[in-house]
């Protein structure tokens, strides 16, 4: 009865009058949306917050803005170097610039420190210990977004070349003979992390779909079929754009640059993909068929369920993310996952639509054609009619002859491969996602060269003192990991309330700087109770970035934790519904998991052994699962309903080995090209990106050349009747072992 029903809908689409009809609906939506609401472009906040009111790091800051308002503000590190020695005119030019910059003010600046009313003694006390670097502090409105930073910073420049004179010390060459500058410290890393992503998007959109339609020439050899994906991604995308604009409009969700980056490339790679498999159907079907229509109720039928199957269990395994504290995180399951919706309806809409409209001539010049159209059309050329033998995949072939073989060789490559991930590093580290030659990463070198690598980020200790007298300086001071501790500031609300500016020996945004918050904090509390003040705990807030970054950390694991277990439920339960097995549902996960941990260690070792990276962004494994998981068991999905469905009129081993040869070339190009949209993101100076890209790239290829042809089909053939578990299995599938309890 479904079937039926799906074959009437599918009819009523690709009618002579209904697929006029839904073309010209998806380009109604596309321009009626496009003209009324904004693309999501328009809307991206790149400063939306990642950390809840709940974690410490967060009520550290709200406590700072009310109890030391004169620190308040965004802090730009203007880091000026000479490798010489700065000299007194170097630190007079400066010492104007600054008198300049009290006068006035750039644009939303609220501070800079006065070199310029300094006595010459306390200037040269600001200078490192070699006299080659000076950090100059100037603050910004909390407020001040990333644009408005970068206008100001243009204004700087502009400001600071016309007083001092020479050539630009922006784009001077630092550690040499000349005077150079880098702008560093939060507002710096901000505008260089919107630089990176300024034009990303379209440079990624043209990127990707140049790719996209390289590949699909290549495989199909057709202008008309490669370009049929592109269109149907197109009009997707041109609808999901203006959707997530206006939510974005009404404060529903935040859009900001990164996932606008990756949702591109999942909408074509995953896209793309659902095209190829009812397009695959469709020109397997017009061997069958000589009437289109027929072959395309055919293709729509055979092919729908696998393709809404596998769309859902991608949109529901993206929306898992809306159970995530982390901002990055949560801000990415409305437009991952309406995108790989609004791209399923798409593919099963607008696509057998186009179909209709062109027919055989979408596969222009190799029009596929029964095989008496074929004798015909030879007669007609007077040329030999041929008689072509049905052809037997070597690899279905292969994986149900010997299939203990196949499975062993799967596991040692994957079983390896995965054995490697658990050497990876990880890092939260903001600068290690930068290339090495941006200002802010330039900056933070030279800074810490020249001083203390903490000068860069101090840690904000505050305590409740309740007015008692404290070791709490000489106690934070005695730790070894601690360089310099700042005479202590008054609250202002709260007098008893004291701020240390706390400057660290390492890398504040290290692993390494972020293990010693919590040792920060245990001292301080130590020295409260040493003290005599009750409910220490509750009195101690340590605040800064690496304190941000630790409790980042504490929210990455958390959610991982949690997202996790419930994408694998949540695909768990949709393959048991879809394929009413517990014993296939178990080795489809299975295997997919495993795909995720061997790509999570194949890419550590390009990663770190090819490409000489230290350590992954701490956001790479649960990213990776995500989108590894849920767009492996589409593959799984699409090839298992195929033998699935030839089970019932056949043995299960030649329904195996049909199975894996009808859809090895399609399952193989869509994996190509999948892998090949995310490995456009390592092209990106993104290293977060990279390293997705590197990673899920992988796990696409692993899919698709290893798990799926191989060791699920394998697998298959070795359970035989046991795979259908507790279902029925199929007349055809006692081949190897027949069982009357199991009848047709």
């Amino acid at each position: 009865m479904n079937g039926r029903k799906r074959i009437g809908i599918s009819g009523r689409l690709a009618g002579p009058v209904g697929r006029w009809v839904v073309l010209a609906a998806w380009i109604a939506a596309a321009l009626l949306l496009n003209t009324i609401w904004p693309g999501v472009g328009e809307r991206e906040d790149n400063g939306a917050a990642n950390l809840g009111g709940g974690y410490p790091s967060v009520r550290a800051a709200a406590l700072s803005e009310r109890e030391f308002p004169a620190g308040e503000g965004q802090t730009a590190l203007l880091v000026w170097q000479r490798a010489g020695g700065l000299g007194a005119a170097d630190l007079d030019g400066l010492s104007r610039l600054t008198e300049s910059l009290e006068a006035e003010p750039l644009p939303e600046q609220t501070g800079v420190l006065p070199l310029d009313r300094l006595p010459e003694a306390a200037r040269q006390a600001l200078l490192s210990e070699d006299g080659s670097t000076l950090v100059l502090p100037l603050t910004f409105g909390e407020a001040a977004d990333t644009e408005a930073l970068k206008e100001s910073a243009a204004q700087l420049e502009t400001r600071a070349a016309s007083l001092l004179g020479g050539g630009d010390p922006f784009v001077a060459p630092t550690g040499t003979d000349e005077l150079s500058v880098r702008l560093t410290g939060p507002v710096g890393i901000a505008i260089d992390g919107g630089k990176l992503f300024e034009n990303a998007d379209v440079s990624l959109l043209i990127a990707t779909v140049v790719l996209v339609l390289a590949i699909l020439l290549l495989i199909y050899r057709s202008p008309i079929l490669a370009l049929i994906p592109i269109v149907a991604v197109g009009f997707a995308y041109l609808v999901v754009s203006p959707i997530l604009g206006t939510m974005a409009d009404r404060g529903w969700i935040t859009a900001d640059s990164q996932g606008i980056s990756i949702m591109t490339v999942l909408l074509f790679g995953a896209g793309t993909d659902y095209c190829l498999f009812l397009i695959t159907r469709f020109r397997q079907a017009l061997t069958e068929h000589r009437d289109k229509r027929a072959a395309l109720k055919d293709a729509i039928s055979g092919s729908s369920g696998a393709i809404a199957m596998s769309g859902l269990t991608v949109v529901l395994s993206l929306f898992t993310l809306l159970l995530a504290q982390y901002g990055a995180y949560h801000r990415f399951a409305v437009p991952f996952g309406l995108a790989i919706l609004v791209m399923g309806i798409a593919s099963l809409t607008l696509v057998p639509a186009l179909l209709a409209i062109f027919g055989r001539v979408s596969f222009f010049p190799f029009v596929p054609r029964t095989p008496e159209m074929e004798d015909a059309r030879a007669r007609r050329r007077g040329k030999p009619v041929r008689r072509r033998a049905k052809k037997t995949g070597a690899i279905g072939t292969l994986v149900t002859t010997r299939p203990w073989t196949v499975v062993i060789a799967a596991l040692i490559v994957l079983g390896g491969l995965a054995a490697a991930s658990s050497q990876i590093r990880f890092t939260y580290d903001l600068l290690s996602a930068f290339p090495s030659d941006m200002p802010s990463v330039e900056g933070f070198d030279a800074i810490a060269e020249g001083f203390s690598p903490g000068e860069l980020a101090p840690v904000q200790v505050m305590a409740d003192t309740e007015g008692k007298e404290t070791e709490l300086a000489s106690s934070l001071s005695a730790l070894d990991f601690v360089d310099e501790v700042e005479q202590p500031q008054q609250g202002v609300e709260n007098p008893n309330i004291e701020l240390y500016g706390v400057r660290l020996n390492v890398n504040p945004y290290s692993n390494e700087a972020m293990d010693r918050i919590a040792e920060l904090r245990e001292t301080t509390e130590q020295a409260l109770n040493g003290a005599g003040v009750a409910d220490a705990p509750q009195k101690v807030w340590i605040g800064g970035q690496t304190a941000a970054q630790a409790d980042t950390r504490t929210a990455t694991e958390r959610d991982t934790d949690i997202v996790i277990p419930v994408v694998i439920g949540l695909i768990a339960l949709l393959l048991l519904l879809y394929l009413r097995s517990i014993v296939a549902t178990i080795y489809l996960i299975a295997t997919v998991v495993l795909s995720y941990f061997s790509a999570l260690g194949l890419g550590w070792l390009i990663l770190h052994g090819v490409m000489g990276q230290e350590a992954i962004q701490g956001a790479i494994p649960l990213y990776a699962f995500v989108f590894l998981v849920a767009l492996g068991e589409d593959y799984n999905i699409f090839m298992i309903s195929s033998i699935w469905a030839k089970s019932r009129r056949l043995p299960l081993k030649d329904a195996i080995r049909e199975g894996v040869g009808e859809t090895g070339t399609v399952i193989t190009s869509a994996g190509v090209i999948l892998a090949g949209t995310f490995a456009v993101l390592a092209t990106l100076p993104i290293q977060v990106l990279v390293q997705f890209g590197v990673v899920a790239a992988l796990g696409v290829l692993l899919d698709t050349f290893i798990v799926r042809p191989f060791l699920v089909p394998a697998i298959t053939m070795l359970l035989g009747r046991a795979a259908f578990w507790p279902g029925r299995a199929p007349a055809g599938g006692g081949e190897a072992q027949r069982d009357d309890t199991h009848p047709a």
